[in-house]
């Protein structure tokens, strides 16, 4: 019995769904998202209430359960209130600047990393040592930042390069000199 899966999603004010079969829409103030279920999975929209049922007690369908669930939660979520992801650079000379939209940082190679937000990310530079993606869909803004990350990943013996501002590098000790 899933215990995600079995609970109702609450529509708040503001946010309108529709649901066409396997096909829900999800319209807010911040924007409009899409998605397609799996056929499996059953969603019904009753009175600012939206549940998920499956149809049976298969192991597929009972992962799947509460992934639709937390699916359709989060685009509510999303159309609601913007997702965000930070990210911190570390190391002498690497920084980021915003040009216009694209994402332009110095990471320690002989050119500067150019990159292109896809669409409905935005990035900001609040200093040049921190990013910021920010968007409606929760699945992009982490793919985006992970995919950011990937540029210059941290390094473990000095702790340079890209990680999110949560993350916790752990450090290598060095050479051990003669004794």
């Amino acid at each position: 019995m899933s215990r995600i899966g079995n609970k109702p999603i609450n529509v708040p004010e503001g946010v309108e769904v529709k649901i066409d079969g396997n096909h829900i829409t999800v319209k807010g103030p911040k924007g409009t998202l899409e998605r397609d279920v799996h056929k499996n999975m059953t969603v019904a929209l009753n009175d600012k209430t939206i549940t998920v049922t499956r149809p049976n007690d298969e192991p597929a369908n009972r992962s799947l359960h509460g992934l639709t669930r937390t699916l359709i939660n989060n685009m509510i979520e999303g159309v609601l209130h913007e997702y965000k992801r930070e990210l911190e650079i570390n190391g002498v000379g690497y920084r980021a600047q915003k040009k216009g939209n694209k994402l332009v940082m110095n990471l320690g190679y002989s050119h500067p990393v150019e990159m292109d937000p896809p669409a409905g990310i935005t990035f900001d530079v609040p200093d040049s040592n921190h990013i910021t993606v920010r968007g409606i869909d929760k699945e992009l803004v982490g793919q985006t930042a992970a995919v950011v990350r990937t540029k210059r990943p941290p390094e473990v013996y000095r702790g340079k390069g890209i990680k999110y501002a949560e993350e916790h590098i752990r450090r290598k000790e060095g050479k051990a000199g003669k004794k």
